[in-house]
């Protein structure tokens, strides 16, 4: 499609209030009028015209003036037309032939001048056209008053009654005749057309002519092209981009198409085109630029391509990009043009067609597609549309136009219809791939695609996904083969992916729409399953045969054959084994680690009780370039000396059974996130000196945890400290004084009833979660800690409502559970809260049998909200309305 409306010439803008003025003089045409007001668009199952528009003219009085004029315009606009003079091939009978055209034609321009009605010719076509539209309403009628009044053409007055009253005085008319051509005028001057007299310059009518026509033709090639490939979810889009074209604003706009390979930008692009290009002096459609442009020649060409189509009828020379640069710039800055730069994946591609907003005239707008959105950005457009995935229902009719060329699959097909399409995951190219595969074939035949897609992806869908992977830099390709290796649950690594790569190679993946950033859960990286698929498809190939010869392990039965059987080579970089949902069970040689040198991502999500170690893993496993490892139940009791992971970033592993992780010093200076969380077996936790960039630690449940050794105290940038559910803890007060970084601490069970003062000394403090401070009676002055935004008190035994004196401004959640025994008479005295000076309600119930929460406003902006749910607890959240 691209190359059908890159072919169009140059286009003249359309007064659109003259458009829905004709629109609104049509709809109030007579009954009689009715057989040739304007129609609607054919429907795809209209037969395809040979011609647009069929010119009707009376030769002395237009041919070489306003007719010429206007179909030359027509022509530079690549719109086909049918013109007496020029297009009947000899030999052929007139009539004949006229009347063919006439039926093979969309649009009929009938120009009305002073001597049309004296040729019998020009009114037997007009009778033919009148009958045409009548019979078959497949023709438009468009009528052009040239110097003459429509009520002389309708009622045969003036020159008209004169032409006529000469055909009833020649013998060799028929009477019957004549009085249809008088029909025939009579309809076509009750028409609202274009009505020239001299107060208008004949260019603006011929533009604002030709603009209609080019219009509703490219609209109509553009739904025929697409029939095949079926448009489906299209109309919102298109509005939503003609929106930020602002078409009223004479300023210069750049406007952005971005979304991953196959979402459909280019098709919006050729959509957008083919509405709004009539609107301008010139438009340019110039596809597949990424692959035009691999050399300074073939940006010189482009430059070319896109003058040549705005000026066809001039020669464009350029030798080299940089002289088409100043021609462009030179060229193009009087006029009005509309420039489409499709598929662009680098800024010198736009800096040689569309360098400067000065190159073009006012009005002017250029629609950029492309995968990265950062280019974009840097080009200063005005505004971007991302090009989203279709969902679940348009997808379904999409897939099934394309298998069954009906908008929904027979019912025997249906479930089938739903795999493929989750398969999909609501990418256009996708579901049009699969589903032109599949027509046709039988329900064996989809089954059997099925089964063989998920170890084989279809070529066509891969080869367009790779493109985005082969223009990354060997550290952002690294990074996507892990996360489509490796991100295999929603967002359950995400978090420590983040803390491991460089944070300008995840923009980058996200600028190219290789991963995206969810919204709920908020902040998670997530990729698409297609291309998670490509990702790992470019790993199997590495050694399609043998697995342990590859980058990356992340099947089970792979996994278990290299741990087995000792088949690891150095090739391995990275090993993923998930049982969250198996329950495979295996035996693992602890020596297999011995060959994989260049290991540096181990992730075991697996219960201990499904996997049996012979040996210990830590001690053949090479450490120098480990940078993650997760590893829930290690089996572990300590590392032994020889394992030194320096380069470690991230240490996730819970529910170990360490009794201490290291001995002594261990120098770790890339570790940032430290968690044995659920580790009941751990005594200490082991010296943190060595690790000063230590930003978050988890040791919460360690339910046998006596002892945190005071080097914790030196971690100047720890941000998150988890204790809670240790029960066994005594001495956690003591380290907190000099932790003035942190931003979240959880702390575990105390007897202490009054407030440390300790704590006030966190000035970053943002959330702080008490468990079980049973004697805890008195609330706390949480004024004092100014950046508070989240307080948590479970079982404790504060018994009253604090007053809002006590609460920082900053808070934006405060959420209080009383413990379960507590008496009766207390609990009522939690429901006193008149320090809150409650504006919409004065009380609130006091029923116990209440289940649903209460929600009132307080007047200082705070919404309080009271859950009676729990018969044992309270739970009271405040949130800022401001």
């Amino acid at each position: 499609m691209g190359q059908i409306i890159a072919t169009l010439g140059p286009s003249s803008s359309t007064n659109s209030e003259n458009t829905k003025k004709r629109k609104r003089d049509n709809s109030s045409c007579s009954e009689e009028d009715e057989i040739i007001k304007t129609s609607s668009l054919p429907s795809s199952s209209t037969p395809r015209w040979k011609y647009e528009v069929f010119l009707s003219f009376y030769g002395e009085d237009t041919r070489r003036g306003f007719t010429d004029h206007l179909h030359a315009d027509l022509k530079r606009k690549g719109i086909v037309v049918f013109r007496d003079d020029e297009t009947l091939q000899q030999g052929e009978c007139i009539s004949q032939a006229l009347l063919k055209a006439i039926q093979q034609s969309q649009y009929a321009i009938v120009i009305l001048s002073a001597k049309y009605a004296s040729s019998k010719w020009c009114l037997m076509e007009l009778a033919e056209i009148v009958e045409w539209k009548k019979k078959t309403k497949l023709i438009t009628i468009i009528p052009i008053f040239y110097h003459v009044d429509p009520s002389d053409v309708r009622n045969q007055r003036g020159t008209f009654e004169e032409a006529f009253a000469a055909h009833e005085k020649d013998p060799k008319v028929d009477i019957k005749e004549i009085n249809t051509w008088r029909k025939a005028c009579k309809i076509v001057g009750g028409l609202k057309g274009e009505h020239i007299k001299g107060d208008r310059y004949e260019s603006t009518i011929i533009q604002q002519i030709s603009g209609i026509i080019f219009n509703n033709y490219t609209m109509l090639n553009i739904r025929i092209h697409y029939d095949g490939q079926k448009l489906v979810g299209i109309n919102s889009r298109v509005e939503e981009m003609i929106n930020l074209l602002d078409m009223e604003s004479n300023d210069v706009r750049f406007l952005g198409i971005h979304g991953m390979g196959g979402v459909g930008k280019t098709t919006l692009a050729e959509i957008i085109c083919g509405r709004v290009s009539c609107q301008f002096e010139g438009s340019s459609f110039i596809s597949c630029i990424r692959e035009k442009s691999t050399t300074a020649r073939g940006l010189a060409s482009l430059q070319k391509e896109l003058l040549s189509m705005i000026m066809p009828d001039q020669e464009i020379r350029i030798w080299d990009h940089h002289q088409g640069i100043k021609l462009m710039s030179t060229r193009l800055q009087n006029k009005k043009v509309l420039i489409i730069l499709d598929d662009v994946d680098c800024e010198k591609q736009l800096t040689a067609l569309a360098g400067n907003r000065k190159w073009f005239g006012p009005g002017s707008r250029v629609i950029i597609t492309c995968r990265d959105s950062h280019i974009l950005i840097t080009h200063g457009v005005n505004d971007t549309y991302k090009v989203e995935l279709l969902q679940t229902a348009d997808a379904l009719q999409l897939f099934s136009l394309s298998a069954f060329d009906k908008t929904n699959p027979p019912e025997n097909y249906k479930d089938l219809s739903m795999g493929f399409v989750h398969y999909a995951g609501g990418l256009p190219l996708a579901l049009q791939v699969l589903g032109r595969f599949l027509f046709g074939r039988t329900i064996d035949a989809w089954k059997s695609a099925r089964d063989q897609l998920e170890a084989n992806p279809k070529k066509e869908i891969f080869d367009i996904l790779k493109i985005s992977f082969d223009g990354l830099e060997e550290s952002q390709q690294q990074m996507f083969l892990d996360v489509a290796c490796f991100l295999k649950r929603f967002g359950r690594l995400s978090d420590f992916f983040k803390k491991i790569y460089p944070a300008i190679d995840i923009d980058v993946l996200v600028n190219k729409s290789l991963v995206s950033i969810s919204k709920y859960p908020p902040d998670k990286l997530i990729m698409h399953d297609l291309l998670k698929k490509m990702g790992q498809e470019i790993v199997r190939r590495e050694d399609p045969n043998e697995p342990g010869r590859r980058s990356r392990l992340f099947g089970v039965e792979d996994v278990y054959d290299v741990l087995k059987n000792d088949t690891g080579t150095d090739a391995i970089e990275g090993i993923f084994l998930d049982l969250y949902f198996e329950t495979k069970h295996g035996e693992f040689n602890a020596e297999a680690f011995s060959k994989m040198r260049k290991l540096r991502f181990l992730c075991f999500d697996a219960a201990l009780e499904y996997i049996k170690w012979h040996g210990n893993p830590f001690q053949y496993m090479p450490s120098d370039k480990l940078r993650f490892l997760h590893w829930r139940e290690c089996p572990s009791k300590s590392w032994p000396s020889s394992f030194q992971p320096k380069n470690v970033i991230v240490l996730n592993m819970p529910g170990s059974h360490f009794k201490q992780l290291w001995k002594g010093l261990m120098v770790l200076d890339n570790l940032k996130y430290l968690n044995l969380c659920d580790s009941w077996k751990l005594i200490e936790t082991p010296d943190l000196s060595g690790v000063s960039n230590l930003e978050e630690i988890k040791f919460s449940n360690c339910t046998n945890l006596c002892e945190i050794h005071p080097s914790i105290r030196s971690l100047k940038r720890l941000k998150h400290l988890n204790l809670k559910g240790c029960s066994r803890l005594g001495n956690f007060l003591n380290i907190l004084g000099d932790m003035t970084s942190l931003e979240r601490l959880s702390l575990p069970s105390s007897e202490v009833s009054i407030f440390p003062s300790v704590i006030y000394s966190l000035s970053s403090l943002e959330r702080l979660q008490l468990d079980g401070w049973s004697r805890l009676e008195k609330f706390p002055d949480l004024s004092r800690l100014e950046c508070l935004k989240k307080f948590k008190a479970y079982e404790t035994a504060i018994t009253q409502m604090p007053s809002v004196n006590l609460i920082p401004k900053s808070i934006r959640s405060l959420d209080l559970k009383l413990p379960k025994r507590m008496p009766r008479e207390s609990r009522d005295s939690v429901m006193f809260i008149s320090d809150y000076s409650l504006s919409k309600q004065s009380s609130y119930p006091t029923n116990r049998d209440i289940e649903s929460p209460v929600e009132f406003e307080t007047e200082e902006k705070f919404r309080v909200h009271i859950d009676f749910s729990n018969p044992v607890s309270l739970s009271i959240s405040l949130s800022s309305l401001i």
